[in-house]
C-alpha cells in the first residue's frame, strides 16, 4: 500500500516537473489552427511555449492581426477571380478584394493594406506613396480632382476640377498608386529594422526591383525567453489574393517563421530574399519615436 502511494506521489511530481519544465522549453509541438474561426490573431494560435505580441491599440499592428480571412480551403485566386495553378503556399486568405487589373502585387499589398487601415482610421490626410519616379502623389489630391498622366516615360499631373471623395475613387487611386509605385519606392520610403527584437507586426521583408519582392509581417510571438516567430503573407506576380504563407523550410513549425534581420538570405514558401531587408514604412518609423 505505502509503495503505491509512494508510486502515485512520484507521478504527480515528475507530471508536475514537466509542466514547469515545458514552460521554458523552446517547443513548436503541438501546433494549434482553428479553422473555425475567421480573423489572423484567432485562427492560429502561436506554437508551444509562445504567446502573442500585444498590438498597440488602433495601431496597424492590431488592425492587421484582427483581418478577417476567408473560410478554410478558399483557393487564392488571380485578379480575374480564377484560382491560381498553385494552391500549396498558404495557409489561409484575408478577406479583401485584389481588384480587377493586374497591379495589385507583392508591395502594392502592403500599400493597400496600410492605406485601408488610415481610411478605417479616418486618416485621410495620412494617405499618400511617392511612385519610382520619386513624385509623391496623395489620396488628398485625388480626391480633389488630380489625375495622372503619361508624358513620355514620365508622369504629370492635371486638375480636373471635379472633387469626390468616395471610396469607389479611392479605390481608383491605389490603382494608379499600384501602377507607378512598387519595391523600389517602398523600400525608398521605409527605414531599416536593425535588430531582431524591433521586429513587429506591419514590418516587411523586401527586394527592391524590377521586379522585385515583399512579403509582410501580419503577426509576432513570443515566449518567456524572449524568441520570437513570425506569421508572413504576401500578394504575388499576378496580381492575387494576399495570403499567409507556409514555411517551406521547417513543416513543424509551418506556417510560423524565424527572422533574423543579419542572416545571409530567408527562404519564403515562394521567393528568397538575399540578403535579409527587414524595412518599416517611414511614418510607422516616426511614430515609434513620438511613443513616450
Amino acid at each position: 500500500m505505502l509503495r503505491s502511494i509512494f508510486h502515485i506521489v512520484f507521478l504527480l511530481l515528475l507530471l508536475g516537473f514537466e509542466t514547469v519544465f515545458s514552460q521554458v522549453t523552446e517547443t513548436t509541438v503541438p501546433l494549434i489552427i482553428d479553422r473555425t474561426r475567421s480573423t489572423i490573431r484567432t485562427r492560429f494560435t502561436p506554437p508551444q511555449g509562445y504567446f502573442w505580441v500585444n498590438e498597440m491599440p488602433g495601431s496597424f499592428g492590431e488592425y492587421l492581426l484582427n483581418f478577417p480571412l476567408h473560410p478554410p480551403n478558399f483557393p487564392v485566386r488571380d485578379y480575374n477571380a480564377v484560382p491560381i495553378k498553385k494552391q500549396y503556399n498558404h495557409i489561409a486568405i484575408l478577406r479583401i478584394d485584389v481588384g480587377d487589373k493586374d497591379l495589385q502585387q507583392c508591395a502594392d499589398a502592403w500599400m493597400r493594406l496600410y492605406a485601408e487601415y488610415l481610411w478605417s482610421q479616418k486618416r485621410f490626410e495620412e494617405i499618400g506613396f511617392e511612385f519610382t519616379s520619386g513624385q509623391y502623389f496623395s489620396w488628398s489630391d485625388y480626391k480633389k480632382g488630380i489625375r495622372t498622366k503619361e508624358v513620355k516615360t514620365r508622369v504629370s499631373f492635371f486638375n480636373t476640377g471635379k472633387s469626390d471623395d468616395s471610396y469607389e475613387r479611392f479605390r481608383e487611386y491605389l490603382n494608379v498608386i499600384f501602377r507607378y509605385a512598387g519595391t523600389i519606392s517602398l523600400d525608398h520610403e521605409s527605414v531599416p529594422v536593425l535588430r531582431n527584437s524591433q521586429i513587429q507586426t506591419g514590418d516587411f521583408l523586401i527586394k527592391p526591383g524590377s521586379p522585385g519582392h515583399s512579403v509582410i509581417v501580419v503577426g509576432v510571438a513570443r515566449n518567456k525567453l524572449g524568441k520570437r516567430l513570425y506569421l508572413l503573407a504576401e500578394s504575388f506576380m499576378p496580381a492575387q489574393d494576399i495570403h499567409i504563407l507556409r514555411n517551406p523550410v521547417n513543416s513543424k513549425l509551418s506556417p510560423w517563421y524565424e527572422l533574423d534581420v543579419n542572416s545571409p538570405k530567408t527562404v519564403t514558401a515562394k521567393y528568397i530574399f538575399e540578403p535579409t531587408s527587414v524595412k518599416r514604412f517611414h511614418s510607422l518609423a516616426e511614430k515609434e519615436k513620438e511613443r513616450p
